[in-house]
């Protein structure tokens, strides 16, 4: 059986925010966005509150004057947060979260047809019977892509479509699709696992339990882990920690009560070498990469997200003993990835023509498994 990860970066429908020239482009906007959603948390509003929450609002047109702007739209649902009295300035009328239902939205803009097109095709060129979903919209979603968007590039659907909404309000869910005869037995999600300082995924550790047609049964941990796109890197790479030590934990508990097959999939967000990581790829840890197998059969780039650099290396099928002993071959997919400034750096579809077209910033990753 293939299993394959595959960040898509959105199917339809992406944060306008997120769908800017460069990272660096939006990280403001994303930032503001989740500070705007933090503060109208608080029971009281304080002066100081209100002032923040004016003066952030205050950045993007039309937000306070209308309640939508470029990047950042005000759900208000009911009772009354802005007063905007005639001849005056726009004032926080709610006194706290009590007075008022409602939320900060990010704008979302669709994703181009011909990117989505080529989604489908680096899809197809996987050839996968699981194939793990990063940073897809919705189960609805999902499915669209599966029965609309994949038979007409001459790639065929998957029979078994899941995704569990995490906790990214962004549309940026992990799911998963199977062939007919590799069917979702189980699943489990982890959206209100917590700790000392809180919840602990950013979006969610997703359990998925496959049955093979030889009897078998694989555990998928699907993650997508805290972005280095936005926020303090050290509070980032702190959050990465946390969430690679409650993933080792659950996998060590399944390990331990016997368990043969079970994998750590998708984008971690995190190079091998970093600290965060060190639960996953060290302290006694007896996970395998796949990209650190013998029998991975790359293409001379380490990395997996941009132009594969090693600092690139962000995607992860990471197996237990048992899993990377029937490991046949595995491989990296590129082909959906611009590269570089020209798009010149490694061969891509030739349906993609300019930067815009890519399916994603993201390579896929495979394995094969004799299972």
């Amino acid at each position: 059986m293939r299993v394959a990860t595959f960040n898509v970066e959105n199917m339809f429908e992406r944060a306008r925010a997120m769908n800017l020239d460069t990272w660096a482009d939006g990280k403001g906007v994303l930032e503001d966005f989740t500070r705007l959603n933090g503060l109208v948390q608080e029971p009281a509003y304080s002066d100081q509150i209100k002032s923040e929450l004016l003066e952030t609002m205050g950045r993007y047109e039309g937000l306070l004057s209308s309640g939508e702007s470029r990047f950042i739209l005000l759900r208000d649902i009911r009772g009354k947060f802005l007063s905007r009295p005639r001849n005056k300035p726009v004032e926080i009328a709610a006194t706290g979260r009590g007075d008022w239902i409602g939320w900060f939205e990010l704008v979302k803009e669709p994703v181009k047809e011909t990117a989505t097109e080529n989604t489908g095709r680096v899809i197809g060129l996987l050839d996968a019977d699981v194939l793990c979903v990063v940073e897809a919209e919705n189960r609805i979603g999902l499915k669209r892509f599966n029965e609309d968007v994949l038979p007409p590039v001459s790639v065929a659907p998957f029979d078994h479509i899941m995704l569990i909404d995490g906790n990214d309000d962004r549309g940026i869910d992990v799911g998963i699709m199977t062939k007919q005869d590799h069917k979702i037995v189980r699943m489990l999600s982890h959206v209100d696992d917590r700790d000392d300082k809180g919840i602990i995924f950013s979006r969610d550790c997703a359990e998925y339990e496959i049955e093979t047609p030889q009897g078998n049964t694989l555990l998928l941990l699907v993650n997508h882990f805290k972005s280095k796109g936005y926020g303090a890197p050290a509070e980032s790479a702190a959050k990465r920690l946390r969430q690679a030590k409650r993933v080792r934990a659950i996998y060590d508990e399944y390990v331990s009560g016997g368990r043969d097959y079970v994998a750590v999939v998708g984008d971690l967000n995190e190079v091998p070498e970093a600290s965060p990581m060190d639960p996953l790829v060290r302290e006694g840890s007896t996970l395998t990469d796949i990209m650190a197998h013998p029998e991975f059969q790359g293409d001379g780039r380490p990395g997996t997200h941009g132009n594969g650099t090693k600092s690139g290396k962000l995607d992860y099928i990471l197996m237990s003993p048992k899993l990377s002993d029937k490991v046949i071959t595995g491989g990296i997919e590129r082909q959906g990835v611009w590269g570089g400034k020209n798009g010149t750096l490694f061969p891509h579809l030739p349906t993609i023509s300019a930067e815009v077209d890519a399916a994603s910033d993201h390579a896929a990753l495979w394995v094969e498994l004799d299972i």
